[in-house]
């Protein structure tokens, strides 16, 4: 990604956003970088030591209409032409189908889905005035594979890819490009929450968590340059998680040893093991 540009992100506080964050100004792109949390989301910024003049913080509930309009807002004011927006804010909380709360049906559908589909209108409207921009969210494979003990973040995945996909075939006529990345667990404080729930044993049966700099390299190397409609992360388990999606009443049939596999790793990070 040769060409300077001017980002909006979520979820930058920690995590995926705050990693890319980081990298994206690094190299000099021009970055809002925002978060629910503005407290955190300033420690990170400080910690970090992010280029003040290169980036602007502030806080966005991913569920206001009117803090999306505030975000690009800042953008444009403070750097001029918006180029990408990407939706990277998402929440995880384990729990088996019977045992879940009307607050955490909430909880997952409102910011996942309901975040993901306001910055997404947000971001097509200001691009269609330009005839250009780039949409990114970030989905999981649990949009592809539905993963038990897990069922609210993989509803609400499913919904995000199934809009991400209509939004894509939409705004293309507009030259706007949307991608999904779909990564496998990937070494956050989302996945450190999951290590004591017997529920998320599924989310710890692949080979080894992604790193966020493997995030990084799929972002920079082709999310940015190439715009792809999908992106799978690693190939071996997105091909997993495709049969699985083609073929549920197999998948089935696999899943007691993928639970049984993820709850040994569980228990060996337990003991300080990775």
């Amino acid at each position: 990604m040769n060409t300077k540009k001017t980002l909006v992100l979520t979820g930058c506080a920690s995590g995926i956003g705050r990693h890319l964050t980081g990298v994206l100004v690094k190299q000099g792109h021009r970055v809002v970088a925002t978060d629910v949390n503005l407290g955190v989301l300033e420690k990170s910024a400080k910690d970090d030591a992010w280029d003040a003049n290169n980036v602007k913080i502030t806080r966005l509930d991913v569920r206001e209409s009117a803090d999306w309009e505030s975000a690009l807002d800042l953008a444009t004011k403070e750097f001029g032409d918006l180029d990408v927006v990407m939706n990277v804010a998402g929440v995880l909380k384990p729990g088996w189908v019977h045992d879940v709360t009307a607050e955490d049906v909430d909880f997952h559908l409102d910011i996942n889905v309901k975040g993901t589909v306001l910055g997404t209108r947000a971001a097509a409207n200001r691009f269609m005035k330009l005839g250009r921009g780039h949409i990114v969210n970030i989905g999981s494979l649990a949009s592809l594979a539905a993963a038990p003990g897990i069922g609210l973040y993989v509803a609400s995945k499913f919904a995000v890819r199934g809009f991400t996909l209509a939004a894509a075939t939409e705004l293309a006529r507009h030259g706007i490009a949307v991608t999904l990345v779909m990564p496998d667990a990937v070494q956050t404080p989302m996945l450190d929450l999951q290590v004591h729930y017997e529920e998320a044993a599924m989310t710890f049966s692949g080979p080894r968590a992604l790193t966020v700099e493997d995030i990084e390299k799929a972002i920079l190397e082709e999310v940015l340059p190439k715009r792809p409609l999908e992106v799978v992360l690693p190939l071996s388990r997105g091909l997993l998680a495709r049969a699985a999606n083609a073929a549920p009443a197999l998948a089935r049939r696999i899943e007691p040893m993928l639970t049984k596999k993820g709850r040994a790793q569980q228990e060996k990070i337990k003991r300080g093991g990775r």
